[in-house]
């Protein structure tokens, strides 16, 4: 589908400012919080993170669609973004093992487009101004703006949201081989698909549990380990999945935590964590590791963090991992307990590879936790 489009269609920000662009994909309204990644290849993982659930993306890339969709390049089973914000939204494509085109995606996906906007003008907008709630409207929707403000003003804000539960598998399921050396217990607050096959890659079979799972389902299954998965919302708003954290604590058991289960395992050593102005999304954030010296380029999604002066002041915490371009924390474990989490994400597809060797400490965690 070559689709060319005279649609037009509307950006309208929270604080009242408005963008006109092309509409694409399906005529609809779409709300959220608007966001922005940085990536210049990986749209298609991008838009199906279950960790942007409910966010209106702007891809800072000029080219969107320029090698079309594969089905095996997706990290959830559907698009997770509420809608796309981007400059050149390209229904032809040169990739010749490509299934489809991003127009055809979109529509068959129900997920509207804006595109011919300025972003870098929106990107330097929302960096100054911060993360805020937007709407698109395309087509016949964008004309009334008077009528589209009203519709903004009853959209939530992103802080105080509880989302991984709407992301979440309904039901538990098993991957990797019957006998593989390692059984590790997956908490799924939205956890991607690349994620799964790192673990699995490394001789692990998984359960993956519903995001409200409680200890004694986890437990039943007898795990030599815990991964908290990433995932969308304010974790401040996860008081149910704190809980489990800290009984799974007391087991001794080895728990790994990726993005949003960073801040999760955090909170549940009574870090507190905090709504950035602007999140960390890209695939070039740079990470230093404390522990070995090294840079690491890394994968990046969120819009939340853990305090850092409360984290350098608690006397159990290990700061791992910085972010060299904010000083914020990128990682930590605890100094007794098999504890660790990251910000950042080390299955990183597509992106930077810097970061796997985090899988093998945590299975080297769980080794020495049989010892």
């Amino acid at each position: 589908m070559n689709t060319v489009t005279n649609r037009s269609a509307v950006l309208l920000l929270e604080d009242g400012t408005v963008f006109k662009g092309r509409s694409f994909g399906k005529q609809r309204i779409s709300t959220g919080e608007i966001c922005f990644s940085t990536g210049m290849t990986g749209y298609q993982e991008v838009f199906t993170d279950p960790s942007f659930y409910g966010q209106l993306l702007i891809t800072t890339n000029a080219h969107i669609g320029n090698y079309g969709v594969k089905e095996e390049d997706v990290e959830s089973e559907q698009i997770q973004i509420a809608g796309l914000i981007c400059k050149n939204f390209n229904t032809k494509f040169s990739r010749a093992m490509a299934d489809s085109d991003v127009e055809e995606y979109f529509q068959s996906e129900n997920i509207g487009v804006i595109a011919d906007i300025d972003t870098r003008a929106l990107v330097r907008h929302i960096r100054s101004k911060g993360a805020m709630n937007a709407l698109i409207a395309t087509s016949n929707y964008s004309s009334d703006i008077d009528a589209l403000k009203k519709k903004l003003s009853q959209v939530p804000s992103m802080e105080g949201l509880e989302l991984a539960s709407k992301v979440s598998t309904e039901e538990s399921y098993l991957l990797g081989e019957e006998n593989a050396k390692y059984k590790i217990a997956v908490i799924d607050y939205g956890t991607k698909k690349n994620i799964l096959r790192c673990f699995v890659e490394r001789d692990c079979k998984l359960k993956v549990f519903n995001a409200k799972s409680s200890m004694a389902q986890i437990e039943e299954w007898e795990p030599d380990g815990v991964f908290i998965s990433n995932g969308p919302g304010d974790p401040g708003a996860m008081d149910y999945a704190v809980d489990v954290i800290k009984q799974i604590m007391k087991t001794n058991k080895p728990i790994f935590g990726i993005c949003l289960g960073h801040q999760l395992i955090a909170r549940s050593f009574g870090i507190p964590t905090y709504k950035m102005h602007n999140g960390h999304r890209g695939i070039n954030h740079p990470v230093k590791n404390i522990l070995s010296g090294k840079c690491e380029i890394t994968t990046q999604n969120h819009g939340f963090a853990v305090d850092k002066t409360a984290v350098m002041s608690d006397e159990r915490l290990e700061v791992t991992h910085v972010n060299l371009n904010d000083d914020s924390i990128e990682g930590i474990k605890h100094k007794i307990l098999p504890a660790m989490c990251v910000q950042y994400h080390p299955e990183a597809s597509p992106g930077p590879h810097d970061s796997r060797y985090l899988f093998d400490e945590f299975l080297n965690m769980i080794k020495r936790n049989k010892k």
